[in-house]
């Protein structure tokens, strides 16, 4: 035998891989939902101008050369008032203690006023690696990006802080390549082509769930849910998909389907385009809206949402 029989070659020798779970924590109405599709290449988080529009942990699956990075969009994390707003918060932490690596996503606008600053009080509490990215800086001077940046960091031990914009994609690609590397080697936890761990019905509600934010605004307070109820693929390739809108009383029901159910088809029309396009089928769309009074106090609710039901 040769010496050359025994010399790996490129071809032999296997790309060492890493993988590992990246929290995405931060204030409500941050960025996070946009920042997480951004760096996903694919929306899997609903993104609306509403605050805590993000219940559950949505976990994003992104491929970055021999790395996959499995972003964690935490809720906001907020003063809670309701039930439903404590469940959030603890999923918010219990998902920034499960992770490898912990992103804290401030809106450079805002700063560290009231809700950011809790979350550095919390933070140094927790152990594992963590780092700091400043979003919107296209919103915000130099001078000013440097002073948060210095403050933040003298409140918590951060590894590194990255400014960009998840909105224009700046400075992006420099907190990819640098979650590459700082992950631990191993091998991916899920498929090449897997973009998330989200079952597909609770995806198609997450989107319904956007589009009645974004179309009522403030005139349908945070006392709805959306259940994906029924999915029938169809021998001529369409999938016809069933959803119930759950609303706390009579009023806001009126609200959701509008006047002559104007509200409701406009909701409906916005949801099947896009999920027409997410699944590359054909979609048929029947929204129902059903009244259920104290449905945030429902524990068969919040296992629908992903989140655990908080006692007292």
């Amino acid at each position: 035998m040769t010496d050359n029989e025994n010399t790996p070659t490129a071809e032999t020798e296997a790309v060492q891989t890493r993988s590992g779970f990246v929290a995405l924590i931060g204030p409500t109405n941050a960025g996070k939902s946009t920042l997480l599709n951004r760096l996903v290449g694919a929306k899997v988080s609903i993104v609306s101008h509403k605050v805590q529009t993000t219940r559950a942990i949505v976990r994003g699956i992104a491929i970055h050369g021999s790395a996959q990075i499995v972003f964690m969009d935490t809720p906001g994390i907020f003063k809670p008032r309701r039930r439903l707003d404590r469940a959030m918060v603890t999923s918010a932490w219990g998902g920034a203690k499960d992770a490898d690596v912990i992103m804290l996503l401030i809106d450079s606008e805002r700063g560290l006023r009231g809700d950011a600053e809790a979350i550095l009080e919390g933070l140094k509490e927790v152990k594992q690696p963590k780092i700091l990215v400043l979003n919107k800086i296209d919103r915000v001077k130099a001078e000013d990006l440097l002073k948060l940046a210095a403050v933040a960091n003298e409140a918590v031990e951060f590894e590194r802080t990255f400014m960009i914009s998840a909105t224009t994609g700046s400075g992006c690609e420099d907190l990819m390549n640098f979650l590459a590397e700082r992950l631990p080697e191993g091998p991916w936890y899920y498929p090449e082509d897997q973009i998330s761990d989200l079952p597909m019905r609770q995806l198609a509600a997450e989107i319904t769930r956007e589009k009645l934010f974004l179309r009522l605004h403030q005139e349908l307070p945070y006392a709805s849910h959306v259940e994906t109820e029924k999915w029938e693929e169809r021998k001529d390739g369409s999938v016809r998909i069933e959803q119930v809108i759950y609303v706390e009383r009579e009023s806001q029901k009126k609200i959701a389907l509008g006047k002559g159910g104007e509200a409701i088809k406009a909701i409906s029309t916005a949801a099947r385009k896009e999920l027409s396009e997410i699944l590359e089928q054909p979609v048929h769309l029947f929204l129902f809206v059903k009244v259920r009074e104290n449905w945030g106090d429902d524990p068969a609710r919040f296992r629908e949402m992903g989140l655990e039901f908080p006692k007292g």
